[in-house]
């Protein structure tokens, strides 16, 4: 406008027309300093241009290129899960589930829809289905036909409800356990729809500060067992498989006590039956789960001979 002393539009004009390299003729003869100006503005304005489409297109096409592949690898991840667990929801619940399955080397999948939860998830490493944990389709996609259990902590007692029917329709004989808000009769309609246990958080929480006033020897003890303390004792679970050199010995045979110092608290049979503080002469029986207390490193050792 200044150098060529031309209107607004017509100097808009040219200068479009040079910075996208159209190149369309002039509107008006340049002089020679309008001229030089052009130059200037070809070869700073087009580059200038030319960077920020391609910053734009870079953007756009790695964007969707990423959400893709994302998608991609996921949908591999989950064809090839068995014996897993399928969580439910990402709530105050959802995430201490979370953590125990990942801090004890689970395998477990998490369906959410919200999107803020999805990128907390994915921020933690954990194998996420976005959609809702209600719909039969997700729930055939987190591969529910070859999963060891199913965990319903959504925030609503209709939709926990609503996902135990249709995993139950989907898989007959899968191990749902389910939350309960603590509403009168919440817990009964989970069970009616197929759950195999309830829980209600408000429940166990009150409990435990009741029993935390009335036997707190008792709670210190239990917290020491089932959470890392200061002396590493650990209250778990190990099942016996036929390969396991103690199988078809009895307790004192098997050298549990005196070779791992470990107690065995209680036995639970195959079919169900649970014998607590068993005898000496008690056999222990390919797939039976023994409950044992001792310190970590002394479980793991026993976990070598199962």
């Amino acid at each position: 406008m200044f150098i060529e002393d031309t209107s607004l539009t017509d100097a808009l004009y040219m200068t479009v027309i040079s910075i996208t390299t159209v190149g369309f003729s002039e509107v008006m003869p340049l002089s020679p300093a309008g001229k030089y100006f052009t130059m200037i503005l070809v070869f700073g304005g087009v580059g200038l241009f030319l960077f920020i489409v391609s910053l734009i297109t870079q953007a756009m096409v790695e964007g969707g290129l990423q959400t893709y592949l994302g998608r991609r690898h996921m949908e591999k991840k989950l064809a090839v899960l068995k014996d897993h667990y399928i969580v439910c929801g990402f709530g105050r619940i959802g995430k201490v589930i979370s953590k125990i399955l990942h801090e004890n080397k689970r395998t477990f999948v998490i369906i959410e829809n919200n999107p803020e939860e999805i990128s907390a998830i994915e921020e933690l490493g954990y194998l996420v289905l976005r959609g809702d944990s209600t719909s039969d389709d997700i729930l055939k996609k987190s591969n529910i036909n070859d999963a060891k259990a199913l965990i319903a902590v959504t925030s609503s007692d209709a939709d926990n409800v609503y996902v135990i029917l249709s995993a139950r329709v989907l898989k007959p004989d899968i191990y749902i356990l389910a939350r309960s808000s603590g509403k009168k009769g919440a817990e009964t309609k989970l069970l009616r729809a197929g759950a195999n246990k309830v829980f209600s958080p408000y429940e166990i929480g009150a409990r435990r500060m009741a029993q935390a006033i009335v036997r707190p020897t008792v709670i210190d003890f239990i917290d020491l067992t089932v959470h890392d303390g200061e002396l590493g004792l650990r209250l778990e679970e190990l099942q016996v498989s036929d390969k396991a050199t103690f199988a078809n010995k009895t307790l004192m045979q098997s050298g549990i006590r005196s070779e791992h110092d470990l107690i065995v608290v209680a036995i639970k049979r195959e079919k169900g039956e649970m014998l607590f503080n068993p005898n000496p002469n008690t056999e222990i029986l390919p797939g039976d789960i023994l409950v044992v207390l001792g310190e970590h490193t002394n479980i793991q050792g026993l976990e070598k001979k199962l």
